[in-house]
């Protein structure tokens, strides 16, 4: 199968041209739209959420990734096998989190250019057909190793909230770990306890918890966290002692 992984949001023209070039040139493979509404223009974040929701599809998913606000720029076209899944994207930092977090994981550079490429929509042009012959299992495009971005500095988790779901609830790019359990979490000055699901606390009541993806995310019980609590991409959290 393809997951489409992307910032176009679910309106305008740009997933229905992914999505016929895939229908096109791997005909009879499921395609997905997994996510259309990354961080916009943020491949940081959008990587860490990202990883987290790659580690539920089997092995030899191609995840086709397009969150790129240099495209046409200087970051190189790649492809990354890791833990046997493919990912078809820029090197931008999209990746960064699934390699790092990966058992093991291979980089390789697109050579490979269609007749057309639009200088402002690769996701179309160039990653959508490689996408579809890594799917087929043709190797023609295979393009020269890479040696990738340097993970120096690339934290494990990401401290901050990444995305904010249909419900409201605030998604953070740190993995749910055993010594976080009891801690509360702090989130601009407000404090918030940690509860096993939402009918566990009063209803109006904030609270944090393991989600489904086991990343810290935080909630109001029937309410929508990002209002209530006047959250938004990019706040920090930080964790103590109650």
């Amino acid at each position: 199968m393809i997951l489409l992984f992307t910032d176009f949001g679910a309106e305008g023209p740009y997933l229905g041209q992914m999505e016929a070039v895939l229908r096109r040139e791997a005909p009879g493979v499921s395609v997905i739209n997994l996510l259309s509404d990354a961080p916009t223009g943020d491949p940081c974040r959008s990587a860490y959420l990202l990883a987290a929701l790659c580690r539920y599809f089997p092995e030899d998913s191609v995840f086709l990734g397009v969150v790129d606000p240099g495209v046409g720029g200087a970051r190189a076209p790649v492809v990354l096998r890791a833990d046997g899944r493919w990912f078809v994207g820029p090197d931008n930092g999209l990746f960064n989190t699934v390699a790092l977090q990966a058992g093991d994981g291979e980089w390789r550079r697109i050579d490979w250019r269609p007749e057309r490429l639009s200088m402002s929509f690769h996701g179309r042009d160039l990653f959508a057909p490689i996408a579809a012959r890594i799917a087929l299992g043709d190797w023609a495009w295979e393009g020269t190793p890479y040696a990738g971005p340097d993970g120096a500095g690339w934290p494990l988790d990401w401290p901050e909230i990444i995305y904010c779901d249909h419900y409201g609830n605030a998604i953070t790019g740190i993995r749910h770990r055993a010594d976080l359990d009891g801690l509360d979490l702090w989130v601009d000055g407000k404090r918030i306890p940690q509860a096993g699901t939402f009918c566990e606390v009063p209803e109006g009541a904030a609270l944090w918890y393991r989600n489904s993806m086991d990343l810290v995310e935080i909630a109001v019980n029937r309410g929508r966290a990002d209002r209530a609590l006047g959250l938004a991409v990019g706040a920090g959290v930080a964790f103590s002692a109650p």
